[in-house]
Order: structure tokens, then C-alpha cells, then sequence
């Protein structure tokens, strides 16, 4: 197969898809294919289609489920007026929990109490269940073995991570603090994590900003 062929049907695949595409799974569409392209070649397809994409309105991103295009983020003020619908706001407590989840995971909902110092609403824990942002990795061999969360590629997907070594460092957090005190970064362990996962709106709760969305 010819490579600007390949870089096609690879494009092609990735514009019809409605969520990442990894390797293995743009190589399934080649498994009838005598001529059928190594993973090099596929590879080197998306480099292509990743250098192609230089100074336009899309990009191709590797996320942790595989690659996606979309809209760069200078042009998302403008694509985002195409839709009505706002972003979903979460509570400042909500975001505290999932960030608290994502730099200590495994963790268990009494051991987010006392870092946060308050309860965590069982509304907390199934939103985020829900949302697919957090799971149940086990249980911890303790009295009552309570369940130990984590964070999940959905997660990693929605804030345009491909892994959890792209978050940022808590030393990097407390800095973004000092330069803007509105976010409240102060406090240990990234309870305030929120910078990297959302705005704080006027009404004071938290607006998150997916790779796909902009706050109005």
C-alpha cells in the first residue's frame, strides 16, 4: 500500500471515529489486507498527519486512549458559540476529591477526609463514578475494607493527558497560587488542583475546561 494511501484511509478513520484511535485499532482495518502496513508504517502515517496539521485550526493529539483530532486551543472561543449548552460546573469540593483521587491514588474516601477535613458527599464519589473520571481499584485489608480509588483513562482523555506524569508537579500548583491568589492553591498535598482541571467562576464554583470546551 502506497503511503499517501495509507495516510488517507488512517485520516479518514481517525475524522469517523467518534473516539480515539489507537495503533492496534487502526491496524484492524487492514487485517484482510495482503499489503497490510506494519505499525511503523502506521506510525509514520500520523507523524505525517500530526506535521500536516501545523498552523491550522485542528490538531492531531495523542491522549492516553489513543490519537483524536481536535480544535487547537486558540481557536475554541469561536467553535464553542456552534453549541448552546454550557460546560458542566462542579463544586469546589468535588474537584478537591477528584484531585486528591488523581496525585494519591490508590486512596480511600476516609483518607480524602482527613486530608480535606470534611466529609466527602456520597454525590462526590458517584458523580465522579459516573463521569468515569475515577474507579474502584481494590479495597484496602483494613477493618470495614473500604474501596480504594483511582483515576481512569477517561480521565486522562477528558483533560488531553496521555499519561499521569503530563499533570503538573504540586511545587508547579503552589507556584500558579502565588501568581494567582483567586485560586486558593495554598493548601498541601494539591487539594486545590483544581488549576489544572478547571476555572473558578464568579459564583464561586468550579467550571471545568475539557480539550473541546471553553468557558463562555
Amino acid at each position: 500500500m502506497k503511503d499517501d494511501q495509507l495516510k488517507n484511509i488512517v485520516e479518514a478513520a481517525l475524522m469517523a471515529a467518534g473516539s480515539a484511535l489507537n495503533i492496534d485499532r487502526i491496524s484492524q482495518l487492514f487485517e484482510h489486507n495482503e499489503d497490510r502496513p506494519t505499525r511503523d508504517q502506521i506510525k509514520e502515517a500520523l507523524t505525517r498527519l500530526q506535521d500536516e496539521c501545523e498552523g491550522r485550526g485542528v490538531e492531531l493529539k495523542r491522549i492516553a486512549s489513543g490519537f483524536r483530532y481536535q480544535t487547537r486551543t486558540d481557536v475554541q472561543p469561536w467553535v464553542a458559540r456552534l453549541w448552546q449548552e454550557k460546560p458542566p460546573r462542579y463544586t469546589r469540593a468535588l474537584l478537591e476529591t477528584l484531585a486528591l483521587i488523581v496525585y494519591r491514588q490508590p486512596v480511600t474516601r476516609g483518607e480524602i477526609e482527613e486530608v480535606r477535613g470534611v466529609s466527602v458527599s456520597s454525590t462526590i464519589i458517584k458523580t465522579l463514578l459516573e463521569r468515569e473520571w475515577i474507579k474502584v481499584m481494590g479495597h484496602k485489608e483494613v477493618p470495614g475494607r473500604p474501596a480504594l480509588y483511582g483515576s481512569t483513562k477517561q480521565f486522562l482523555d477528558h483533560f488531553n493527558l496521555k499519561t499521569l506524569n503530563e499533570l503538573p508537579s504540586l511545587a508547579e500548583l503552589a507556584d500558579l497560587g502565588q501568581e494567582h491568589p483567586e485560586l486558593d492553591l495554598g493548601a498541601p498535598e494539591g487539594v486545590n488542583a483544581q488549576a489544572k482541571l478547571g476555572v473558578v467562576s464568579d459564583s464561586g464554583e468550579i467550571e471545568v475546561v475539557g480539550p473541546n470546551q471553553t468557558r463562555h
